[in-house]
């Protein structure tokens, strides 16, 4: 009985040869350099940090550094995620801060908080129905995108033009609406959004997941995430092709829009107030340099959700340690300016071709 291996028998890999593979494959996936950027920053925390790591239980709650990161990125995070489909599809939202601006101004002004006296113990009674202003504030958020959405797939206008003038609109309509003064809410339910707890975590966080397994279940279990694809790489012919390219644009700016005043609930509820000057500036900014950093081409075409998190995580992570060693606050601007430099590159086809001559 012969022991040779048949000559047709597929030969056994080398274990070398296994491992290299699986190695290439890593260091190739789009989220190991998101990935390796956050790990990086984390182990510069931990060593320059003391007690960067530690956690504690404080009355039922969850306390620490790495929780109060996360927690300060989830209007980041929710910001990034509207930013993500958009960008997907060739576009651009930089209305995304004055939108923050404006739902959180909705929500304090009709919220608010009166004073009245209940068996003799003073309590604050919003002005009207929590759900409605909150209903309110992202009706005032959706009709901003749908606004956006016209214009950029109805009119066919450039997306940075047409949400440039949202930008600059909606935030001077959230002025107007204070006459340029912070709205202070005192109605304590309404804190719960951006500054309770839910199981020791963060509540925020909470509504975070669920937008985001929301939108991955849309875009992974429809065909949703194919058609925006679709689009992104070539709209022409995902129309021809039958796909509504009008209605699908239409739709990431109003979702866009959504994502931008929930993170506008999130942060008015936080401070306990509205600021219609400050709230959300230059959100839409950090909300692009999240997706890109996750590794979604400005370009258009394949997303990456989970990227998009990854980038708002180190985008709060940046600016945390930045802090926390002293470092002026105008280096953050800087080193933001210098990443988004370093990203552009990365994304440049011509720079990729000039560095494979220079090896040549």
């Amino acid at each position: 009985m012969s022991l040779s291996t048949p000559s047709n028998a597929p030969l056994a890999r080398p274990a070398s040869t296994t491992g290299t593979s699986a190695l290439h494959t890593v260091l190739h996936h789009p989220l190991s350099r998101p990935l390796a950027a956050l790990f990086l920053l984390l182990l510069v925390d931990f060593f320059a940090i003391p007690g960067f790591f530690h956690l504690e239980i404080r009355d039922g709650h969850l306390y620490g550094s790495v929780i109060d990161i996360v927690n300060r990125a989830a209007p980041l995070m929710l910001a990034a995620l509207g930013m993500t489909l958009v960008i997907a599809t060739r576009g651009i939202d930089i209305s995304v801060g004055a939108v923050v601006a404006l739902s959180g101004t909705v929500a304090a002004m009709l919220i608010g908080g009166t004073m009245v006296m209940d068996n003799g113990v003073p309590t604050y009674v919003s002005n009207i129905p929590m759900g409605w202003a909150l209903a309110a504030a992202l009706g005032a958020a959706l009709l901003c995108g749908a606004w956006n959405g016209v214009l950029v797939a109805g009119l066919g206008l450039q997306p940075i033009v047409a949400t440039l003038i949202l930008m600059v609109a909606g935030r001077g309509l959230a002025q107007l609406l204070t006459d340029g003064q912070i709205v202070t809410v005192y109605y304590q339910p309404y804190f719960f959004i951006g500054s309770g707890y839910l199981f020791g975590l963060p509540f925020s966080l909470f509504l975070v997941a669920a937008v985001f397994i929301i939108t991955a279940v849309l875009m992974r279990k429809t065909a949703l995430g194919l058609f925006i694809q679709a689009v992104g790489i070539n709209p022409v012919a995902a129309r021809l092709a039958g796909i509504k390219t009008a209605t699908l644009i239409f739709f990431v700016y109003v979702f866009c829009a959504a994502c931008a005043g929930l993170s506008g609930l999130m942060i008015s509820s936080n401070i306990k107030s509205a600021d219609a000057n400050n709230a959300g500036l230059m959100l839409e900014l950090d909300a692009i340099l999240a997706v890109t950093l996750g590794g979604t081409s400005l370009a258009g075409g394949k997303f990456s959700l989970v990227g998009s998190m990854i980038g708002a995580l180190i985008i709060q992570t940046l600016t945390y340690t930045i802090y926390s060693l002293g470092v002026p606050p105008e280096v953050n601007m800087v080193v933001k300016s210098v990443v988004v430099f370093l990203v552009c590159l990365s994304q440049s086809s011509e720079f990729k071709q000039l560095l494979h001559r220079r090896k040549a």
